[in-house]
């Protein structure tokens, strides 16, 4: 009898179905979602009525990302973005340096802007950021509770795009619109409408749809951390200003700006670099008292050429056409060609090293 109950007891032991072990005896499973840092400065994105969006309650404002990316957010500024400043711009080139620099776990960054300056930060970002890990900037055209209001899709975007490993290396993006432009490139085209930046007939870098983010070029100009503008030892970013040529605009405001203490200065000057008279005799005593002007094109579009050879000096020696110090801005915008000269202006006041960082950047 014994010996039949023993028999019987294994019998139902090995059929007895495997249990787990509880949760605690499980071996913790390493979370390998992408981690982005949201930096937050303000702008439309944020500007509900009464108050403004925090950097917390626009991830809350994020569709889902079925649990595909970790976000962090942080707030940097909260403010309408015509109210930053130079010394915002360091500042906040600095936070995510020292962010990147501390965080080797982190796949990006993303930085909300208001729109009316998100290509200036953007382009000012990818001429100091140093690191080839991807910084996005995001905007938004319509503020919260509007009808259409736009800037859920966009940060949803932005952040997939700065969790994307094939971001890496390709400089400081702007992503609206579901469409990826680099920041050199970018620029407010429309005043209102959701289709605002466009980087004209360089073309998109890329586009972010539902299965996934795609990329089609690289940008070839240097930046990010392949750049020379180190801000380690820069206090302050020098006054550059912006004047326009159109018909018979007068000299008086060039040298307002000299006297006012502008250290450089740029000219959205007319056609392929056109400007009237008194412009050009006010340009050639700014450049005679050692101030850079950088020559940009109104138009939009096409490059400033570089000029021709001087003729016999004896027949022109005073002609700021041919000052070392004046400068071509190739295909940059004015607003672009302001950021570049202030950053070239913290590293040399040489004219022929000024123009050589304008070719390259």
């Amino acid at each position: 009898m014994r010996t039949w109950l023993r028999s019987w007891i294994a019998a139902c032991v090995t059929c007895l179905p495997l249990v787990a072990p509880p949760p605690a005896a499980r071996a913790a499973q390493p979370d390998e979602r992408p981690v982005v840092r949201l930096v937050a400065t303000g702008g439309t994105i944020a500007n509900r009525t009464g108050s403004r969006l925090t950097a917390a309650e626009l991830t809350a404002s994020v569709p889902a990302l079925d649990g595909r990316i970790v976000v962090e957010a942080e707030q940097f500024s909260n403010v309408a973005s015509g109210a930053l400043t130079r010394d915002d711009w360091l500042r906040l080139a600095r936070r995510v340096n020292r962010t990147l620099a501390a965080r080797d776990d982190l796949a990006g960054v993303v930085v909300t802007s208001g729109t009316d300056t998100l290509e200036e930060t953007a382009y000012f970002l990818n001429l100091t950021v140093r690191s080839e890990r991807p910084v996005v900037v995001v905007g938004a055209m319509r503020p919260p509770g509007t009808v259409g209001y736009d800037g859920a899709a966009n940060l949803r975007q932005g952040l997939r795009v700065a969790a994307e490993p094939a971001a890496r290396g390709r400089g400081v993006l702007v992503v609206l619109n579901n469409e990826i432009n680099a920041a050199r490139d970018v620029s407010k085209t429309h005043a209102q409408r959701l289709h605002a930046f466009t980087a004209g007939s360089r073309g998109l870098v890329g586009v972010v749809d539902r299965d996934r983010v795609l990329f089609y070029r690289r940008p070839l100009h240097r930046h990010t951390r392949w750049t020379e503008f180190d801000l380690a030892g820069v206090e302050r970013l020098p006054r550059v200003d912006i004047l326009m040529t159109y018909l018979d605009a007068p000299g008086d405001l060039v040298r307002a700006a000299v006297e006012a203490g502008a250290e450089g200065l740029v000219v959205a000057a007319a056609g392929a670099g056109s400007t009237t008279e008194d412009q050009r005799v006010a340009i050639g005593e700014a450049l005679d008292r050692g101030r850079p002007v950088v020559i940009t094109t109104r138009t939009g579009g096409g490059r400033i050429l570089p000029r021709r050879p001087r003729p016999d000096p004896d027949a022109a020696p005073n002609d700021p056409r041919y000052s070392p110090l004046r400068i071509e801005a190739e295909d940059l915008t004015p607003i672009k060609a302001r950021i570049l000269l202030m950053l070239a202006l913290t590293r040399t006041r040489d004219g022929a090293e000024i123009q050589r960082m304008f070719q390259q950047y």
